[in-house]
């Protein structure tokens, strides 16, 4: 594996999207948020994505989605994640 990190990715996150990501650095001992994010991104890589398909919105990708209540919930593939 190529450890050179030549290239930046900016994300912009909810807060809630952030404390799940901190959530999930602190859980597990992780140095860095960058850290915590390469480890998600890994993990979520591994997993075969849900349909991907045409017209879909990019917005449609959040980590967190609101219910019919306006209430927000977990997406379904934040729950893989708690177990590990």
């Amino acid at each position: 594996m190529n450890d050179m990190r030549d290239e930046r990715l900016q994300v912009m996150l909810s807060p809630d999207e952030l404390a799940a990501v901190d959530d999930f650095r602190f859980r597990h001992r992780m140095p860095t948020r960058a850290a915590a994010v390469r480890e998600l991104l890994k993990l979520g890589l591994t997993i075969q994505a849900s349909d991907g398909g045409s017209g879909i919105k990019s917005s449609n990708y959040g980590v967190f989605s609101r219910g019919p209540d306006g209430h927000t919930r977990s997406a379904s593939s934040t729950d893989a994640v708690d177990e590990r």
